[in-house]
Formats: structure tokens, C-alpha cells, sequence
């Protein structure tokens, strides 16, 4: 196996040639088989032969199919052995070539997320996870008519596959990219047409600057065969069936099986759903129909550089980034790794009005997505803090929020006269904490329960109040539409879920308390529905009184955040995944700004709920 930059992409690096080698064994066994094995390819060699089966695309008149050589069409999913997404990647035969005891297989790659940069960085000796090849076949031309071919972008790969398998001169190839050319070392066409966005090589334009209706008559071809993005396959279907020209479009669509079972990968056509894997890739084009695309006015990028400070209950944060409670002690702990006084704020540790030792036992567990934990608030109490941790959080140059946490009333309203007090800028008030005269239940379950807190609390201090809520609420934004009735300054969303784990090999539960917070990665869809709910819900009040959302759940990159922020959050909060990689924060404000700039957003509120318009 070897993966390589592919040559003549530009930018020199966006685009890899993968190949991979399969014994013929288990190849011809895979063969258009909708039930292919799940292969691991390691060092070019495939541990176990697949089980055979029935094809429900086969070819007698193409020798691949008698070989156990993938068909022009088909693809492959892919999946790094070690990788961090959970899926493979669908990606289309680009060329096969038959050896004595084993088949070749590559594969163009384009490098647009993590999926693919795995890919893209696999070496000899790497194990590679296969599922294919799947998918129906390119029909072959009739009576060796002439035939036009063409792709766009990556959309070449599966193109100049069935191209390859026409004979040398019987077909047009058209090529169309953005810059530079690739892929199209093997064909053999008559004629070979390539355009360029930027003018690079060949015809400077897009496809219809070289293929129009009239040169697909004048051409006298009997079918137009094509793969590319969606508004070049829109266009070359307008042109084709406008000169009464077959025309056999290879589409693409997001999938998670590739065996037809998701049903995730599904396009609208004139005869129902179809699934892109199983009844695709190539359709009939008379069938298919493409939607105009939704999006909103591209932004045009901004000139100077982008405003990040926020602010909550009148304290101007300089960035919206903030370590979270619980994950990031008390600041000074990870001074020595990064300069923490770049981030927006720092959350405490959660401060009782006593110290605490915490529970008992295990006390963290990974999982495969995230991490449990059951602490149990060790802290030092809120007097020590004040006396000794509180002064050197203010050196940081970041602004310090204390996060004060209870048992009952009593203790959250004397915790918040001494952080009253005391010089922190700002309180979290943490209702996620056991109501002990409620038998255990967290006060923010309840909208009385939280309203009664947050309004004992906002009635011993002036000081900003954000309200940390917990979302194991049945009435989630009711909670938070309380909360902000009581005088909350600003939501965080939210606290840890709960989950249990079991230690299988001790037949018992993994916590002494059985139930445990769990974050991380996993998580994050259901913060993110948190936060456009309780955003939807504010907005049906005047707008004077609706409060900013501190987004806290899964951010491990800065594209998480920014998804929080169009969803409607103000700031965001960064915690499990410190510990996987100490410089997330950074990297996540770098990644913030950039795209601000990028995307003509000059201030966070510019960007703040943007999803939710029209």
C-alpha cells in the first residue's frame, strides 16, 4: 500500500493517489457482491478471503467481471484501521490493474475533512479497512459508438475509470478544475478537453466553456457519460436531454453503510428515493432531479480584523472562549503550558461553602467518545479560595469566573455573599447540584426549584450571574426561561450528562455513586439542540431582557464552536477535551478568527444565531 500526493493538483497536496493491493482471491470474492466482506488490508496482503456471494451487477462481456476486477463505477468504503471518525469514506475506483496473483486498486482522495486526511496519510504497513467493491456499473456503449465523457474535480476519478475500459479513440474526454489538472494518465481519448477555473491549463472557464448542446451534436455522439459536482451534472443533464443525447451521471451523496441499509444516502428522482450506494451511483439522468441549491449570499470576506470580545452582564470578555468549570482547576495549573491569559475567561472548579474531599473510588472512565466522572466537587471552600486561589487567578489577564455550587439554599446564598465580597467579576451559579431537601434531586430539574435558587442568589449580589443549568431537565427551556425571570445574566448550556458504566470484569458498577457526568465529543449534538431550543425560546421575548448562552459540550475543534455560536450561543466553553490536547482553546480561537475573517463576520454577534434566520 502507498498513498502520494497526486500530481497536478492544485493546490499541490489537496488531492492523494491511494493504492492498495488485494490478493485475487479475495477480490474475485468481492466482486459486485452486495454483501462484501469487510477486508483489512495490511502491508498489501488481506488476512482472511471474503465469503461468496451472488452480484447484482455483473458484465459477461467485460473480462473484469471473470478477474475479480472492480467495474467502472463502483467504489469502495474506506476507514483507516486507527482512525477517530467512525465511518468509512465512499471513494470511487480510479484505476484496477490485474497481476498474476493480485489486483491493484487506486484511489483519488481529496482531502476535505479528518476522514480523508487519514486516508491521505496511510504509509506501508498501515491497515487499511475495505468494503467493496459496491455499487451498479456505468452501461457500455452500444455498437462502439462514439461517446463524450466528463468530470469535474474529483469527479474524474470515476470517469476515467469507464474510460479506460473503451477503446483507445472512441471517446471525447472533457476535464474540468478549479487549477492544474490530474487523473488522467490512463485514457485514451480522441480528444481531450480541459478547462480551468483560474485559466492554469487548457480552456480558461468552467465546463461550459468548452461543452455546449452544440458541441454535443456536432460531436455526433451516442452517450454523455459524467460525475462532478452537483451544478455541473445539473447543467451537462439540461444539455444532453436537450440534444436527445443518453446521458449516465455517476452521483455522490453523504452515506454510512454503503450496502443500501442506512437509507441515509437517498436522492430524489422522478420515479421515488433512490439509494445512491445500492440503486446508484450511475442513474439515468431522465430520472433525476436537481434541487436548487439553499444557502444564503456569500459573505465577502473582511479587511481588517474581526472583534472577539463579548460581554456578560456588562464584564467585556476580550474572546469567547472559556475554560470550563471542572476541567481546567483554577488557571495557574496550565500557565506553565500555554499562556492562559489569552483565553476569554476561566471557569473554578466547583466551590462549595465548605471544602469537600469528593467520592470515593474510580472517579474517571474513559469511553470511546468521551469521558466519565464522578469527582464529588473536591474543592477547598470558597473562604480558602478567596484567600488564596482567587488573587492569582486575577493575575492571569483573563477574566475569573467562580462556579458556586450547593446543597441547599442556605449554603448557596452564604457562598454567594462571601464571592459578593470578594473581587471576582463574575459567578456561575451551578444548579446542577443535589437539592438535599428535594431527596437528591439536581435543583435545575425543576422551574420552580431553579427559579427559588437563582432568586435567592441574584437577591445577595449585584455581581453577573451566569446560570449553569443542568440537561437532564425534563422542561429544559422552561428552566432556562425561569432562571432568566429570577435574574440570571446569562445561561451556560450546561453541565455534565449523566450515564452509568459497568466494569464487566467486576460484574458491578464502575462508580461508587453508580451514576456519573459524562462529556465529550459525544455529546455535542444534543448541547447543540440545547442551545437552539433555549435560543428559539428567547426570542419570543423582548429582546431587552434575553440573555447571552455560554455553550459548553464536546468542543474539541474550533468548527464545533462556531457551530455552537450560529446556533446561538455567545461564548463557549471548553473542557473534556483539555485533556486530550491542552492547547484546544487556543487552537479553537485561532480557528474562530480566521474563519471570521474568512466569512466577513466583524463581530462574534454578527454571527451569534445566525442559523436561526430565514
Amino acid at each position: 500500500m502507498s498513498c502520494e500526493k497526486e500530481k497536478g493538483a492544485r493546490p499541490e497536496g489537496s488531492v492523494f493517489l491511494l493504492k492498495v493491493c488485494v490478493p485475487k482471491s479475495a477480490a474475485r470474492h468481492c466482486q459486485s457482491v452486495p454483501s462484501s466482506i469487510l477486508q483489512a488490508v495490511n502491508r498489501s496482503a488481506v488476512p482472511q478471503e471474503a465469503a461468496s456471494a451472488d452480484s447484482t451487477v455483473r458484465d459477461k462481456s467485460s473480462p473484469s467481471a471473470q478477474s475479480g476486477m472492480p467495474l467502472p463505477g463502483q467504489f469502495y468504503m474506506l476507514r483507516a484501521e486507527r482512525s477517530l471518525v467512525l465511518l468509512g469514506r465512499p471513494v470511487s475506483v480510479f484505476h484496477a490493474e490485474e497481476r498474476a496473483d493480485e489486483i491493484e486498486v487506486q484511489f483519488l482522495i481529496l482531502v476535505k475533512g479528518r476522514g480523508t486526511r487519514e486516508l491521505c496519510a496511510l504509509k506501508a504497513g498501515d491497515a487499511l479497512l475495505m468494503l467493496g467493491p459496491v455499487g451498479n456499473i456505468f452501461p457500455f456503449p452500444e455498437n462502439d459508438t462514439k461517446v463524450c465523457v466528463a468530470g469535474g474535480g474529483i469527479g474524474v476519478a470515476p470517469v476515467a475509470a469507464f474510460a479506460e475500459t473503451l477503446p483507445p479513440g472512441s471517446y471525447d474526454f472533457f476535464a474540468s478544475f478549479k487549477s492544474g489538472s490530474y487523473g488522467l494518465e490512463y485514457i485514451r481519448p480522441e480528444k481531450l478537453i480541459i478547462t480551468t477555473d483560474d485559466g492554469s491549463e487548457g480552456v480558461h472557464g468552467m465546463l461550459p466553456a468548452a461543452l455546449t448542446e452544440d458541441a454535443l451534436r456536432a460531436g455526433g455522439y451516442g452517450a454523455v457519460y459524467a460525475c462532478g459536482p452537483v451544478p455541473m451534472l445539473s447543467y451537462v443533464k439540461r444539455i444532453a436531454e436537450s440534444a436527445g443525447i443518453p446521458c449516465y451521471i455517476s452521483m455522490e451523496s453523504r452515506m454510512a453503510c454503503g450496502m443500501g441499509v442506512c437509507l441515509g444516502c437517498t436522492i430524489h428522482t422522478n420515479e421515488g428515493n433512490k439509494r445512491c450506494c445500492k440503486d446508484g451511483p450511475v442513474f439515468d439522468s431522465r430520472i433525476l432531479e436537481f434541487p436548487k441549491p439553499v444557502s444564503k449570499p456569500a459573505r465577502k470576506a473582511l479587511d481588517g480584523v474581526p472583534d472577539l470580545s463579548i460581554a456578560i452582564g456588562g464584564v467585556r470578555l476580550k474572546n469567547p472562549v472559556i475554560a470550563s468549570s471542572g476541567t481546567f482547576g483554577f488557571g495557574t495549573e496550565y500557565a506553565s503550558v500555554f499562556d492562559v491569559g489569552k483565553l476569554g475567561g476561566i471557569a473554578s472548579k466547583g466551590l462549595t461553602l465548605e471544602a469537600r474531599e469528593g467520592n470515593t473510588g474510580i472517579r474517571l472512565w474513559e469511553t470511546p467518545s468521551g469521558l466519565m466522572n464522578s469527582i464529588g466537587l473536591q474543592n477547598p471552600g470558597i473562604a480558602h479560595f478567596i484567600d488564596f486561589e482567587l488573587p492569582e487567578m486575577l493575575k492571569l489577564k483573563t477574566v475569573t469566573i467562580a462556579n458556586l455550587s450547593g446543597s441547599t439554599l442556605e449554603t448557596y446564598i452564604e457562598g454567594a455573599k462571601l464571592l459578593d465580597k470578594s473581587a471576582v467579576p463574575i459567578i456561575e451559579l451551578n444548579i446542577s447540584c443535589p437539592n438535599v431537601a428535594a431527596g437528591g434531586a439536581a435543583w435545575g430539574m425543576t422551574c420552580a426549584n431553579a427559579e427559588s435558587a437563582v432568586r435567592e442568589v441574584r437577591a445577595v449580589t449585584k455581581k453577573p450571574l451566569i446560570v449553569k443549568l443542568t440537561p437532564q431537565a425534563p422542561d429544559f427551556t422552561g428552566v432556562a426561561l425561569a432562571c432568566i425571570r429570577s435574574g440570571a445574566d446569562a445561561l451556560s448550556i450546561g453541565n455534565s450528562f449523566q450515564g452509568v458504566a459497568v466494569d464487566i470484569e467486576r460484574g458491578m458498577p464502575v462508580f461508587d455513586k453508580i451514576k456519573a457526568g459524562f462529556g465529550g465529543p459525544a455529546v455535542r449534538p444534543i448541547a447543540v439542540r440545547l442551545v437552539w431550543e433555549t435560543f428559539e425560546a428567547m426570542r419570543s421575548l423582548p429582546p431587552h431582557e434575553r440573555v447571552p448562552i455560554v455553550a459548553v459540550g464536546g468542543i474539541e475543534k474550533w468548527e464545533d464552536a462556531v457551530e455552537f455560536i450560529m446556533a446561538g450561543a455567545l461564548a463557549v466553553g471548553v473542557g473534556t477535551n483539555t485533556f486530550a490536547n491542552p492547547l484546544t482553546m487556543l487552537e479553537v480561537l485561532s480557528g474562530i478568527e480566521a474563519f471570521m475573517k474568512r466569512k466577513g463576520f466583524a463581530s462574534v454577534y454578527d454571527m451569534c444565531g445566525i442559523a436561526h434566520e430565514d
